[in-house]
């Protein structure tokens, strides 16, 4: 059965939850934290496409741009379309693909961690895995093009504005499992 949610084809059955947001913004940490917690497996894109290539992100970036990457990460995500119910953390552009975005819709529901770019710049320790931070002439003009695709794609948003980790895994969890999604 497709039904159509935010322009994108759904198929019904599929569970994969896939968080989005921007670099920084805690996308790994609560994927790993809400793993444990409900004994569900997750991943995180970023580390499917250096394992796929062999190489680190920036490698990707200085090799093929920012193109190479966006194909990088469609074919992590076409990975993905075998497994059922992983908590996937995904690379903060993964929304600037559209057919990333189709396939994240097609596999589970996506969680947008919404914040302000403060929020993510602190922390942000190694600005040398952020190749995408080269993309633009700044962090707030990358911020900018993204956000509306964050909030595009996203069929839920969590605040992580002032809370912490904690508090950010405990409302997602929450929401998840009132969804019926954990």
């Amino acid at each position: 059965m497709q039904k159509l949610e935010h322009g994108y084809v759904v198929h019904e059955g599929c569970d994969h939850v896939f968080f989005v947001g921007f670099l920084g913004a805690g996308k790994s940490t609560l994927a790993r934290n809400i793993g444990h917690l409900f004994g569900r497996p997750f991943t995180d894109t970023d580390r499917i496409v250096e394992r796929m290539y062999h190489c680190s992100l920036a490698q990707i970036y200085a090799d093929g741009g920012e193109q190479a990457m966006r194909v990088a990460e469609t074919s992590a995500l076409q990975s993905l379309q075998s497994q059922k119910s992983l908590l996937v953390s995904c690379g903060g552009g993964i929304v600037e693909s559209e057919l990333n975005c189709q396939l994240m819709h097609e596999m589970g529901t996506v969680v947008y961690l919404e914040g302000e770019l403060s929020d993510s710049l602190k922390q942000i320790q190694r600005t040398d895995r952020r190749p995408d931070l080269d993309l633009c002439s700044s962090p707030e003009e990358l911020f900018a093009r993204r956000r509306p695709l964050y909030q595009k794609v996203s069929d839920y948003s969590v605040s992580i504005t002032n809370k912490t980790f904690d508090e950010v895994a405990q409302i997602t969890a929450q929401l998840l499992w009132e969804k019926g999604l954990l």
